[in-house]
């Protein structure tokens, strides 16, 4: 029996962050945390949720461009998630728009992932199990490797997959009471005073966070005295990875990042322009031994599969809603392992910690196998919203047990939120 969407609804909602400078980094200062939210309902009472992450102004281009894309939904088979993936990337006149990055690829992924967000709740299950218990061969079909088999081929994909294939059981029971371990970039916004900087650097180790991430750029002097401040209370040995958010060129991120090098940094993250591969692979070059990581702003596999055919990234960051979905983010996961390179995802922002606990869960389980040198982010905002919260313990995700991509908000919040006529925004 086949169900079908009968109904998508689109809302921009947006929180006012930027009033205590929550998110606040070299390149974005004042950010309110934003999403451009949607919901599928089906014929059989069920209902998807997805969002695309923003940071304010421009939300409501954003959720357009999501309502944009209701004739591809309406009607069809809530099970043809291959099928509807790639007619929306393949769209001839859509692709003009981008192709595959950039605002319309947003939208997919909102679509996309609100897809994934109503098949869980109808299998019962949360994604990152609805997915792992998946054969290697429905996973596989799910991608689309086109400009990709250069450096990943469908059968290099089935071969990493049934590596894991016989022993997913084991990690799954080793998921379920330990969860995956986290980092928390809470303490290291730009905008908090030194005081609050050292007061939230202790309480992340007093939770049992293994790692911190610092946001750095604006000021060099600055940013040498955050760090010792930071040093000082998390001891010498603590892992303390930094954050320029694209701030620099090349040869100011290679100075910058050997000024602080007497810090020893875990990773800087961004570093420069995104796009920029052989930037990458040049500051990786020369401020090595210390790890270049990127991957939040990257707009698609192909520039993933670059960066990592370059040498250019020690630890790729994917993001759960910038790239096309949770399919397109399964390619990536692949490309990670073909290369050997750990996947630690960017979180935060808006219900980002809730969507990618499920993708380095299923990495876990079905495709690299293991934990060693990966976290995922975590940032302690917004988490009341939904419905299905992050569960942080001592450090560590636990893993989601309700069925979905954990994606959905409150009614209420979204009621109070929405732009520019929800409570929160009326009341100034």
């Amino acid at each position: 029996m086949t169900y079908k969407i009968t109904e998508m609804a689109t809302h921009d909602i947006r929180f006012p962050t930027s009033l205590e400078l929550d998110g606040s980094d070299a390149m974005n200062p004042d950010p309110d945390y934003s999403a451009a939210y949607v919901v599928l309902k089906t014929d059989d009472g069920f209902e998807g949720h997805g969002f695309a992450f923003t940071i304010g102004r421009g939300n409501d281009i954003q959720t357009k461009a999501i309502t944009a894309l209701e004739p591809y939904v309406l009607g069809r088979d809530v099970e043809d998630l291959g099928a509807l993936y790639k007619e929306m990337v393949y769209d001839s006149q859509l692709r003009w728009l981008g192709p595959e990055k950039g605002v319309m690829h947003m939208a997919i992924s909102a679509v996309v992932n609100a897809l994934w967000d109503l098949k869980a709740k109808r299998a019962g299950k949360p994604l990152w199990l609805l997915l792992a218990e998946m054969t290697p061969e429905q996973i596989v079909d799910l991608i689309d490797f086109r400009y990709l088999s250069d450096a990943l081929t469908p059968e290099q994909a089935l071969e990493i997959l049934k590596n894991q294939d016989g022993t997913k059981q084991e990690r799954i029971k080793t998921l379920k009471a330990q969860g995956y371990p986290a980092y928390t970039t809470s303490p290291g916004w730009l905008g908090y005073d030194d005081d609050k900087l050292r007061r939230l650097c202790k309480e992340a180790l007093d939770q049992g966070f293994q790692q911190i991430k610092l946001k750095v750029g604006a000021d060099l002097q600055d940013d040498i005295r955050r760090f010792a401040t930071a040093r000082e209370v998390c001891g010498p040995d603590f892992p303390i990875a930094i954050d320029a958010n694209q701030r620099w060129d090349v040869d100011s991120a290679i100075s910058w990042v050997n000024a602080l090098r007497q810090f020893t940094p875990h990773w800087v993250e961004e570093p420069t322009s995104p796009d920029d591969v052989l930037g990458h692979a040049a500051i990786a070059e020369g401020i090595r031994p210390i790890p270049v990581a990127t991957g939040e702003h990257v707009q698609n596999r192909i520039v993933f599969k670059q960066l990592l055919q370059a040498g250019a990234i020690s630890y790729l960051q994917l993001d759960s809603a910038r790239v096309g979905g949770v399919n397109e983010n399964i390619a990536i996961l692949l490309l990670a392992a073909r290369f050997g390179i750990p996947v630690c995802p960017h979180a935060g922002g808006v219900g980002l910690c809730e969507l990618v606990q499920h993708l380095s869960m299923f990495d876990y389980v079905a495709v690299s196998g293991t934990m060693d040198g990966r976290v995922i982010e975590y940032v302690d905002h917004l988490h009341e919203h939904f419905v299905d919260p992050v569960v942080i313990d001592n450090g560590r995700y636990m893993a989601p047990a309700a069925p979905g991509f954990s994606a959905e908000m409150r009614p209420e919040s979204i009621a109070a939120h929405l732009y520019p006529n929800g409570e929160v925004w009326r009341n100034g």
